[in-house]
This record gives structure tokens, sequence and C-alpha cells, in this order.
């Protein structure tokens, strides 16, 4: 089933959904599994707020055994395979994504909220690229050929180089906001460098996790190099990151979790990458193009229902163009419409859980009670997980709304006269993900970007990431970097080899 048109309308979902949603199991050595225990939890579709589906509850013997397939695996077979056959598997991994586009779209829809038209073009075929992208790199690992100059014993010469081998099992533990496409960032490098997998995806968006593994198999990847284990983060999550035979942890999620896991990390000297929360800025001095406006809210702000933890939730405007933008931005804000990603034409989806609402909702009346004054003041549905989405003024910098990360459909706007009161404003957070700032001033451009403390800083636009320029965080926003070459590195280990002769 090949991907629908991105902009239409989900009537009836498939019948390959229906199928799968009957009876979705973890994926271990090869086999769909149940949890040890027997015991599983409800899926639930943050449209409706009804349970969509039950999976397993996996602990720590169901960890135990993912850990041990992968292991099995990364020392047999995987082992074996040469570059070029690593490539060949990811690349027919990546036409299987998209032939089974509509499928994975309609899950991802359906498990997590979001718009069917980003399941489409961002889960599924952002997927299918970034694994092509990283099938590219399979075969252009490389070492270095090194200069010595050891004096001892006289008459010994001596030749160094370096290989890069691949780390071992991998752990990878992803976020709810974007299920496929957050996997895909992990399992594509980690599976080029010459490792092996157990992915841990959020409790709350399994699904197409599990078929991603399955899709494996069937692009012919030996058993046991993806593994899927599914569950709650303090069982199944902990144990897969205190594992033994866990040689890299890579997550992402929050700043509070992420933390814990470096903690266990360092304990057992396990190589880490985090990519962890954010409260980014938007910088728009009064010569910006204020067409871009549109596009700053839309993209920059309330993309996902801003459940992106680089949105730009946080909108500091020259006081030149603060009330036409304050004015731009509430309109596109009110335009917005609410309702079920199966169709389209709802620009604000759901949130992922009921949990997550309660938590959205209790920011916006945290930052009602500390005096921020609200600008839409709109109902959502009643039914679902909805929030209606808030733009709000007055906002001190103290305030938690401005300090703390509410992953949802709230942003904030504050007015500013001086570009370095601004660039300190922006910079005035625990976090350090994304930025951006607005002008068509390129010595503004130049002289602001390296003053703004964030792993990526956008100009003129906002949340645009690319499969080949490096995405991480500052601060307490994370360690490391993916995507682009670097990113394999995340999974290889340097081993320096020194050869002597006479």
């Amino acid at each position: 089933m090949k991907i629908a048109q991105p902009d239409s309308i989900v009537e009836e979902v498939s019948a390959e959904v229906t199928a799968f949603l009957a009876a979705p199991k973890a994926l271990i050595a090869g086999k769909s599994h149940g949890a040890a225990s027997g015991e599983t939890y409800p899926v639930y579709n943050p449209a409706t707020g009804g349970v969509l589906t039950h999976v397993p509850a996996c602990g720590a013997v169901d960890i135990d055994l993912a850990v041990t397939a992968a292991q099995a695996a990364f020392e047999g077979p995987w082992s074996k395979m040469l570059p070029v056959q690593r490539q060949g598997l990811l690349l027919r991994l990546a036409d299987l994504i998209e032939a089974h586009g509509e499928e994975l779209a309609q899950l991802e829809t359906l498990n997590q909220g979001k718009s069917i038209m980003l399941s489409r073009l961002i889960e599924v075929q952002s997927s299918a690229e970034y694994f092509r992208y990283m099938a590219g790199w399979a075969t252009k690992i490389e070492g270095s050929t090194l200069d010595v100059s050891i004096p001892i014993p006289p008459g010994m010469s001596y030749q160094a180089f370096t290989r890069k081998e691949p780390v071992g099992v991998v752990a990878a533990i992803t976020p709810w906001n974007f299920p496929l496409n957050m996997a895909s960032w992990k399992v594509a490098p980690a599976l080029a460098a010459g490792c092996t997998v157990v992915l841990k995806p959020a409790e709350e968006t399994p699904l197409t996790s599990i078929r991603l593994a399955e899709l494996c198999l069937e692009a012919g990847f030996p058993e046991g190099v993806v593994n899927v284990v599914t569950g709650m983060g303090e069982t199944a999550g902990a144990a897969l990151v205190s594992h033994p035979g866990v040689a890299k942890i890579t997550f992402t999620g929050s700043t509070e979790t992420g933390k814990l896991i470096g903690i266990q990390a360092m304990k057992d000297m396990k190589r880490v990458t985090l990519e962890l929360g954010g409260k980014a800025p938007m910088v728009m001095f009064d010569d910006m193009d204020l067409d871009l406006l549109g596009a700053a809210a839309g993209i920059g702000s309330f993309f996902n229902t801003g459940q992106t933890c680089c949105a730009g939730v946080r909108i500091y405007a020259q006081k030149g163009i603060y009330d036409k933008a304050l004015e731009v931005i509430a309109n596109v804000t009110r335009s917005l419409a609410i309702g079920s990603g199966l169709d389209p034409r709802n620009q604000i989806n759901p949130v992922v859980s009921a949990r997550h609402q309660a938590h959205v909702k209790a920011c916006i009346a945290r930052g009602l009670e500390d005096g921020a004054k609200p600008v839409i003041g709109a109902e959502a549905p009643a039914e679902g997980f909805f929030v209606a989405p808030e733009l709000f003024i007055d906002v001190r910098q103290d305030m938690a709304l401005m300090q703390d990360e509410v992953f949802g459909p709230v942003i904030t706007m504050t007015p500013f006269s001086d570009p370095d009161e601004a660039i300190a404003m922006a910079n005035d957070t625990r976090y350090g993900l994304g930025a951006s700032i607005w002008t068509n001033d390129l010595n503004k451009m130049m002289r602001y970007v390296p003053k703004i403390q964030a792993g990526t800083v956008w100009v003129n636009s906002h949340n645009i990431p690319d499969q080949n320029m490096p995405f991480g965080g500052v601060k307490q926003s994370g360690i490391g970097r993916e995507h682009g070459r670097g990113a394999l590195d995340n999974y290889l280990e340097t081993k320096s080899v020194c050869v002597a002769y006479r």
C-alpha cells in the first residue's frame, strides 16, 4: 500500500491497520513476543480518548531476552556482512517503508494523534529518506594512517593507523511526538555503523516501532539485529539502560529523564547521546520580512500541535513591528482548525495523552495565575485529548510559562527595544536546543547568530531540520548530535593499531 495523497482525508482505516491493531506484540530475536509476565497495557486514540489496542508490558526478563538476541546477532551473522550488504538492506527497508506508507501513516495518526499529512510526509516519507541517506554512509566508514615518532628501541620502525568499529548493542529509547521518525534517526545510523539495536519506544506510541521491526525482517535483516520492547519507562526503560550487555544508549525525551539515564550511563561507563527538552526563542528584528510571520507561527510554533522539542514558543519582536507581528500571529492562531488528525484540514490535533493534556492545561492555568494575559481564549473539543491553541502576552522572564517546557500549542510574545536585550532574553533559559533570528540585515545576522546559545540557529525560518545538518542541544538540551556524517560516530569506536617492524 503506497502512501496516499498527503492532503487526502482518511474516510476509512485500512484493513492492514485493523489487522495489525488486533494483537500487536513486541519483537525479539525475529519473533513476536508477549511479556513474560503476561501483562499488557492499553494504547489510546488521542482523538477520541478510547482504547486503540493493548501491547505487552515488558519487564526485565523481556529486556534480557532482547539484549541477548541483539548480542548474538552482533557477534554472529551481522558482523560477517560486508558494508555494501548492510547498505543494501537499509535501502530495501526504505522501499518497504514507502510500500507500506499509508498503513504506517494511519497507525501513527491513530496512535499519536497528529495530522495524517504530517504522518505521511514526516513519519513515513522523511523516515524512508533517512534510511536511504544513512545507507550511503555504511560503505564510507574510514580510519586514518598516522605518522608516529616512537624512538625506541633503536632500529625499530612503526606504522600506525585507526579503525572504526561498531560499538555493539545499542539501546535506543524514543519519544512520543515523532515515533517512527525518531526511531529512524536512531536505528538507521546504528545499523549503518554495524551495531544491533534494542528499541524501546515511548509507552504511549509503540505501534509504528513494532511495525518497523517487522519490516526489518521482511527486508532481510538477520533475526535479533532489530528488536522492539514495549513497556513503561520505569520498568522496561530502566532495565534496558542498566543492562550490562548494552554498550551505547541513545535517548530522546525530557531533560529530567535524560539526566537519570545519563547518571546510569556514567555509572556503567556506557556511551550515551541525549537529545532533550527545549524552550526555543524566535527573535524578530524590525527589518524582517513581515510576509514570513505566518510561516513563523504555523511551522515554527504550532507544527505538530506544538509537540516539538525545538518549537518556537518564545517570540521576541522588536517594538517597531511588535503590534503588527502580534496581530498577524494572533490571527494565525485563531484560524487554526482543531480536530482529528485523520482530516488534514485540522492544523491543531489532540495532544498525545490524557496525562499530557492535564500537563498543558496546568501550564496554562499557572500562566494565568502568574498574571500572563491570554489573547485567544478558544475552546477545545470535549472528547479526546485536545487543548486549544493559546497566545500569551505580558509574560515576565521569570514566569514558569517562560521557563518551563509546555510542549503543546502555547506560545508567548514579548516586545524588545535593544537587540542585545533580546539575545539576553533568548538565552535566559536552561535549555538550548533550537532558536531563530528574523532579519534582512546580513551584518545583524552574522553578529547575533554566534551569541545565541542553541545547537541550531535558523535565520528567517524555524523548526526545519535536515538529515545532513547536525542536530542536538547545549546546556540542558542534551549531549551529542544526530544527523550527518557525525551521527555515525555515535555508534563507532576508534581503535588505534600500531605495527612495529625492522
